[in-house]
Parts: structure tokens; sequence; C-alpha cells
């Protein structure tokens, strides 16, 4: 019964080789899939990258802001100038009918011409100094 009893293991172990090899014919030779995302995964970024784009993206607004401030600006300098140019015109020509009518009436003009007040002088900043250091020397 040794020699049934080896046939027998032997033919077990016979039969398991069998099992596994079908077993690995069945699941195949191994295979490759190329696969191409269709989902995009954001960039992994850090806080101190995100803070940059946001102080980036502030400045940018903040320069937008500043320009259309000057532009307005400038169009109210020009509105300005325009109303000062009229009141220039009309006051030359309130000068020659004040004229004309000091001909008409033989007004004399005054010897002396009234002379322009000089420009005050922007103060300097050294007697501004001066000034607040000394009521504390007291």
């Amino acid at each position: 019964m040794k020699t049934g009893g080896n046939l027998l293991a032997v033919a077990a172990i016979a039969v398991c080789c069998l099992v596994v090899w079908f077993c690995a014919s069945i699941k195949g030779s191994p295979k490759t899939y190329e696969v191409q995302p269709w989902i995009t995964v954001p960039e992994y970024r850090t806080e101190a990258a995100r803070a940059m784009d946001a102080y980036e993206h502030l400045m940018d607004r903040y320069v937008d802001l500043t320009e259309r401030s000057l532009f307005n600006v400038s169009t109210d300098v020009r509105e300005v100038l325009k109303k000062l140019d009229g009141v220039d015109q009309k006051l030359i020509e309130l000068c020659a009918r004040i004229a004309r009518i000091e001909k008409t009436l033989g007004i004399e003009q005054p010897a002396a011409s009234i002379e322009a007040k000089p420009q005050p002088t922007p103060p300097d900043n050294t007697a501004n100094e001066k000034s607040s250091a000394s009521p504390m020397e007291n």
C-alpha cells in the first residue's frame, strides 16, 4: 500500500500542479494598459505661494484704480483749465471796456501803476523746527 499511497501522493501533486498551471494560463500574460487621464488635478501650492498670488492680484487692482483716478484728475484739471481760460478772456474784455470808458470820460491814468504783490515764499522747515524747539527749551 505504500506504493499505492505514493502513487496517490504523486497524482495529487500532479493534479495541484495542473490546477496551478491552468489558473496561470487562464489569467494570461500580464497586459499593459495606457491610461489617458481626463481629470486634471490642481497643482500643490503652499500657503506662501497663495499669499504671493493674492498680493499680486491686489497690487494689479490697486494700479488699475490709481490709473483710473489719475485719468479722472487729469480730466478735472482740463475742465478747470478751460474755465480759467474763459475767465481770463472775460477779464481781458473787461479791461478793454474799462479803458474805453475811461478814455471816453477823460479819466487820466494814475502816474504810478499798481505794482504786483510779491509772491510769498514758502516757510523753511528749519524755521518751523526752531520755532517748535524753542517752547521745549523754556
